[in-house]
């Protein structure tokens, strides 16, 4: 399956966030889902599409039912390419750090 959207544009949405954070704890269906929401089932439906669209979230079928779960495997990407974003601005916060501890020093 090819991803049809930006998996950061997608998290980007404070419910679709959510979204993640429930199934996080196990999968559940859209009806379940729509629970924990002030907003419509079909509301639910399209946030699960977009999610699943950008590979976040896999469906099961199980008789009448779809069950949604998480896809580990994007989730590790997301954080693989989040602990690079860190690292880099760990480091531009080390270099500031160092500029201002000079600064510092150079007044005294």
């Amino acid at each position: 399956m090819e991803t049809r959207r930006d998996v950061f544009q997608a998290i980007a949405d404070p419910t679709r966030r959510a979204i993640i954070m429930l199934l996080a704890a196990g999968s559940m269906t859209p009806n379940a889902l729509a629970e924990h929401f002030n907003s419509s089932r079909q509301a639910v439906s399209k946030h699960l599409q977009v999610l699943t669209e950008c590979e976040v979230l896999t469906q099961e079928q199980k008789g009448r039912e779809i069950h949604y779960h998480l896809n580990s495997t994007k989730m590790k990407e997301i954080e693989h390419w989040l602990e690079q974003f860190k690292q880099l601005l760990s480091k531009r916060f080390d270099q500031l750090d160092d500029v201002l501890t000079k600064l510092k020093t150079n007044k005294k």
